[in-house]
């Protein structure tokens, strides 16, 4: 049986947003001033655009309507995906994650940045950037060698919109710029 707040309304909105073709990733009910905010974060692992978004929170504001989950006092629903720099908690985390930027912080307590290149089961290949014109490196780690893992925002990212491998992103940003003009 539930206990806290979140936990009844996870019991009661996750069916909805899976409904929808979303995972439910977080659920927080924060008091601002004398209201409280429900913040619901969705994703999937083709993303969730404005419109899937909206149709979600429609439908969690009418499931929420019909119950009484929030109690009397006034709410706001705000439903999100997750911010650009995620924390990666699950394994589908780093799945969708599969060719981004990410900070791990290591059990024995280094820290490393590094791209994956791919997942499994056990845990992740990664690519190292290199250091001072060294090349990059390759490396494998074991989700049990993980304590915190965080995507990193990459602003001058050159990307081919998909094929995050190696030997396939060294000059994707030109082939496009090509391609437009």
């Amino acid at each position: 049986m539930s206990t806290t707040q979140s936990e009844r309304l996870r019991e009661l909105l996750e069916p909805l947003v899976a409904s929808q073709g979303l995972d439910l990733e977080e659920i927080a009910v924060d008091s601002v001033g004398r209201k409280r905010v429900l913040r619901v974060v969705v994703d999937s692992d083709t993303g969730a655009d404005l419109d899937r978004v909206a149709d979600v929170s429609r439908a969690l504001s009418a499931k929420l309507d019909e119950t009484d989950a929030m109690g009397d006092a006034e709410y706001t629903l705000e439903v999100g995906t997750p911010g650009a720099e995620r924390s990666l908690t699950e394994h589908r985390h780093y799945v969708r994650a599969t060719g981004r930027l990410v900070r791990f912080q290591l059990h024995e307590g280094g820290e490393l940045l590094a791209r994956i290149l791919g997942v499994d089961e056990e845990g992740l290949d990664l690519e190292v950037p290199g250091v001072k014109g060294r090349k990059a490196t390759t490396r494998r780690i074991a989700f049990g060698d993980i304590d915190r893992a965080r995507v990193q925002v990459e602003f001058n990212r050159k990307d081919d919109g998909g094929d995050h491998t190696p030997e396939n992103s060294k000059n994707s940003k030109n082939t496009t710029e090509e391609e437009e003009a």
